[in-house]
């Protein structure tokens, strides 16, 4: 493979363009001068985004012939019998995975930081991104979720490329950044890896070619640097203090103090992505005054615990939380803010997944007084009645299942003045949650 692909094209086609991380290596792209298109499933924000800055579109069964198009880039999320898919091999095309293109990618800039870890990586990264802007420093931030600021992109150099590296089909390994960040190895993807003691040897391999690791305490052997709650990690915080759901804490570098850090998003969890962004900008000597500038300006992501609304005292927010782990987290942290009662709608995301950690569901889920659990969101799955969401629904006896949006509607018909309605999912969810919500308004 050439070393930096990016020289030998003008042209790229994307096949399944609508996702989050395939539109920003899109935008960045076009930001090189490249000619763009692509087509995707269906439309919505991001395709709507992508249009606006001039990137044909095709979705549904109209596709373009890809004939005119030097290189083929495609989703993870694509099927091996996939028509363009095909048609770019018949037709000799250079086709890239949206996780080879992303390497490729990063071999344009001086210093790659990479995040990984089976939850927090969005959030992590987007507030790397803020440090960085604050410390003013040229970099592009990749990032897999739309940051209240920066959205899903954002380009002011070519010193440091700050992306999320996921583990999906292994996809991290394609990675070589000087500064490598684990954030967790819960156990997720498991029909890629095997076992658990699988996926956390790719952790540790992820990890082994960086000049900066880094990583939750005991989470993963390292040399590097690690961060938690424990007193004994590099990076660690105390003096924790909780607001209606924000938190603030003093952050220690290796046992010295080096100042206060207020977060603008709910739950504790987001105080160990904090701790990582804070190792891996200290690790390329960043201030800690930077730091704290750029935490502070920093307000969330989209679908990360999100308000969509309120009306008639119930308020709705949509979390992205998909793994037992995060679903926990996000429910936490709204039965600490809500008055009343507790609506929950899960959209479980893949069979694979529910079905490998069917328990962890059931433990985390069966917990809730007031539970729909919505259609599975296949993504590039084939149905599997083992991992359905019906199937899970049925294991929990004080759930319901739904299939339609009306049924998600009656469901939180029922909740009144001072409940909260949590949609929870990384799958359509949100946009059905958006619409339901909108026809509630007073």
């Amino acid at each position: 493979m050439h070393k930096n692909i990016l020289d030998c094209f003008d042209s790229y086609y994307f096949i399944g363009i609508g996702g989050v991380s395939m539109s920003a290596l899109a935008k960045y792209l076009l930001d090189c001068g490249k000619f763009v298109a692509g087509s995707d499933i269906c439309g919505g924000d991001t395709v709507d985004e992508l249009r606006g800055e001039g990137i044909s579109v095709c979705t549904g069964s109209g596709r373009e012939s890809i004939a005119d198009f030097d290189a083929v880039i495609y989703s993870d999320a694509i099927p091996e019998n996939d028509i363009q898919l095909g048609e770019a091999r018949s037709l000799g095309k250079f086709i890239l995975s949206r996780g080879q293109l992303l390497s490729e990618i990063s071999k344009s800039f001086g210093r790659v930081i990479a995040v990984s870890g089976c939850h927090g990586k969005t959030t992590c990264t987007a507030m790397l991104a803020h440090i960085f802007s604050a410390a003013g420093k040229g970099f592009c931030a990749h990032i897999g979720g739309k940051d209240l600021k920066f959205g899903n992109y954002y380009r002011c150099g070519s010193d440091y490329f700050i992306t999320e590296a996921c583990e999906y089909k292994k996809n991290f390994l394609l990675l070589k950044p000087d500064i490598a960040v684990v954030l967790n190895t819960r156990p997720d993807h498991l029909e890629c890896y095997g076992s658990e003691e699988n996926l956390k040897l790719c952790y540790s391999r992820f990890l082994c070619g960086a000049e900066g690791k880094i990583s939750l305490y005991k989470d993963i052997a390292t040399d590097g640097l690690t961060f938690g709650f424990d007193k004994n990690a590099d990076y660690y915080a105390g003096n924790i203090a909780e607001t209606d759901g924000f938190y603030s804490f003093k952050v220690f570098e290796k046992g010295c103090e080096l100042g206060n850090v207020c977060l603008k998003v709910y739950g504790k969890h987001n105080i160990l992505n904090a701790l990582a962004a804070i190792a891996a900008a200290r690790s390329e000597k960043i201030s800690f005054t930077d730091i704290q500038a750029g935490l502070s300006s920093f307000e969330g992501v989209e679908r990360r615990f999100e308000t969509l609304g309120e009306s008639g005292g119930v308020r709705y927010i949509a979390d992205y939380a998909h793994h037992p782990d995060e679903i926990r987290a996000s429910v936490r942290t709204v039965q600490r803010l809500a008055k009343g009662r507790l609506f929950v709608v899960f959209q479980p995301h893949t069979y694979s997944r529910t079905k490998n950690l069917m328990k962890q569901f059931i433990k985390v889920l069966s917990n809730l007084n007031n539970l729909l659990i919505y259609r599975t969101y296949a993504a590039r799955e084939y149905y599997d009645d083992a991992g359905s969401a019906l199937t899970l629904s049925q294991k929990i006896k004080k759930s319901r299942y739904g299939d339609d949006a009306k049924d998600i509607a009656e469901f939180i018909s029922r909740a009144s003045a001072g409940d909260a309605v949590l949609f929870l999912g990384a799958g359509d969810i949100y946009d059905i949650a958006k619409k339901v919500v909108g026809g509630m308004s007073d």
